[in-house]
């Protein structure tokens, strides 16, 4: 009878910890940021735009809360053919003489000229080595046919590699990938905007950052901010940066 006990208990035993392995939790709460964020990633970050107003870079740096802290941002830069966010010359230099890893973004506009919007883009932006790649941020396609937003987008990319020789990162969210761009831009890293479920982004092919929330606080920024994590390790940032 003790040798059937000893067997349940350790079955039990086993049960239990099989079952906390599959539903442990996949999301921290941290107060101090207002919001849940991923486990198991250990560079973090966030991207801004003149939405947060002026921030004080020298703030986000500090700012640690256990092991978290803000390791990269990326920055507005432009959108459209000529518009330029109104806040990107002061977050691009504050947050190099931070040093906190910098990348610019251009929000696309699919009824325009992708040949002309990168022109935007490289007028406003200088990249230096230790900054992360470029940035093409569309996510909505107006009236615009998938075919004419597909080529318009190939034009960006196209002509931004061409200026920084780096391939560019596009950022979209997991809906706008699977039924507008798809295969066809398979060969760029990906930025995946995946926050309204709380869990890792269901699509099919891989990602190097995901952005899991909108409304995160830091120490130096006024209003709400984006958090997104880094899928790698330090090494592999570092591989990312440019030379």
């Amino acid at each position: 009878m003790l040798i059937i006990i000893l067997g349940l208990s350790a079955l039990t035993a086993v049960v239990y910890c099989s079952f906390y392995f599959f539903n442990k939790p996949l999301f921290v709460h941290y107060p101090g940021f207002g919001i849940d964020i991923p486990v198991n990633y250990t560079i973090h970050g966030i991207d801004v735009s003149r939405h947060q107003s002026v921030i004080n870079w020298d703030d986000v740096k500090t700012m640690q809360i256990k092991d978290i802290k803000i390791g990269f941002g990326f920055i507005k830069a432009t959108e459209g053919v000529q518009n330029v966010d109104d806040q990107f010359e002061e977050n691009w230099s504050e947050a190099k003489k931070a040093a906190i890893a910098r990348g610019a973004y251009h929000f696309f506009v699919p009824s325009k000229s992708g040949k002309l919007q990168a022109l935007n883009f490289i007028e406003t932006v200088t990249l230096k080595p230790g900054d992360l790649p470029p940035v093409l941020d569309v996510e909505y396609i107006s009236s615009t046919p998938i075919d004419k937003l597909q080529q318009r987008i190939t034009d960006w990319l196209l002509a931004v590699e061409a200026h920084y020789h780096v391939k560019p990162i596009i950022y979209t969210n997991t809906f706008f990938y699977k039924n507008y761009l798809g295969k066809k831009f398979d060969q760029y890293p990906l930025w995946v905007a995946h926050y309204l479920v709380k869990d890792k982004p269901t699509i099919d092919r891989d990602w190097i950052f995901w952005q899991h929330n909108e409304t995160g606080q830091v120490n130096g920024i006024n209003a709400y901010v984006d958090f997104n994590v880094f899928n790698g390790d330090s090494t592999a940032f570092k591989k990312l940066l440019i030379k």
